[in-house]
């Protein structure tokens, strides 16, 4: 058993899912709010970071690590809403163009700020669980508890954001005021304070990425822009009215790049999200989970 777990195909699946699932979160971050607001946040990734500095960075400060993570997802849900409030609701009604250019200067402000006030002092963010990899024999198994803890928070992030939009009736609310926001109005739905609360869920699970992306690495304002590329891909194929489809499309591009780097090239191992998009697409092309609605014109 454990020859077969240290073997070269379950070394790449499980490289694979360690960082899928991180891709995961971060598309599921982009449904929530997509879900919600039908606003595609292209500075998703900058302000998980800048959540991620100020409730991280007290880490280095002696306050516990878990009392810092809780800091930062609520300082993120704070900064989602506000952004909310400020930046986009002033563009609703506009052409769609507008809130996708808001957000991606956005994007560039937040990273300035965050190089201008925390960057002087450079820290490597500490694992709250060991990232050394299990042995069975004198086999290396490329599984940590650290690895486990990312599989976890997933797939309960996932269960808990399943059961809002499909079994309460706040989620149906909420999507019912983003797709139609004037007739959800004239049925009592508060529009306004739930499309407020979409910002804030899916930068609340965007934080929680960001923490989880910076964990064990040095912390530095561009920790989630590489990562984000492929998040917003696996939200497109998977399907961005589709929670379960981003999962499984982060996890998808997870493992594609992780079998190209073994059995192909590091150099092509970032298009992996690209090979996954066009094979997606050509599938699919309003996205691999994306329910059809047919229309009587």
């Amino acid at each position: 058993m454990g020859s077969f777990l240290a073997s070269r195909l379950m070394t790449d699946i499980f490289g694979g899912l360690a960082t899928g699932t991180v891709i995961a979160l971060i598309a599921l971050s982009l449904v929530i709010i997509w879900q919600s607001t039908h606003v595609l946040n292209f500075a998703q990734g900058a302000m998980g970071m800048f959540a991620t500095f100020v409730g991280m960075n007290l880490v280095f400060h002696g306050l516990n690590y878990w009392w810092c993570l809780a800091l930062s997802v609520v300082t993120g849900m704070a900064l989602g809403a506000l952004t909310e409030r400020v930046l986009i609701r002033p563009l609703y009604g506009k052409p769609e163009i507008n809130p996708i250019v808001v957000m991606i200067g956005f994007l560039g402000v937040l990273e300035a700020i965050i190089a201008s006030i925390w960057t002087t002092n450079i820290s490597m963010l500490p694992s709250p669980f060991s990232e050394i990899y299990y042995e069975a024999g004198r086999r290396t198994i490329l599984v940590s508890p650290f690895v486990i803890y990312e599989v976890i928070v997933v797939a309960l992030v996932l269960s808990g954001i399943a059961l809002l939009f499909r079994r309460t009736n706040l989620g149906l609310q909420m999507r019912a005021a983003a797709l139609s926001p004037e007739v959800s109005r004239l049925l009592g739905v508060r529009v306004g304070r739930l499309l407020t609360f979409g910002w804030a869920l899916s930068t609340g699970v965007g934080t929680l990425a960001a923490v989880i992306v910076s964990t064990g690495q040095v912390l530095a304002p561009t920790n989630m822009d590489g990562i984000f590329v492929s998040a917003f891909i696996a939200a497109a194929v998977g399907g961005l009215e589709s929670p379960t489809g981003a999962i499984i499309a982060g996890v998808s591009i997870g493992l594609v790049e992780q079998f190209i780097l073994d059995f192909w090239s590091t150099s092509v191992a970032p298009l992996s999200g690209v090979i996954v998009l066009v094979i997606g697409l050509a599938i699919r092309p309003q996205g691999l989970f994306t329910r059809q609605v047919s229309r009587r014109v």
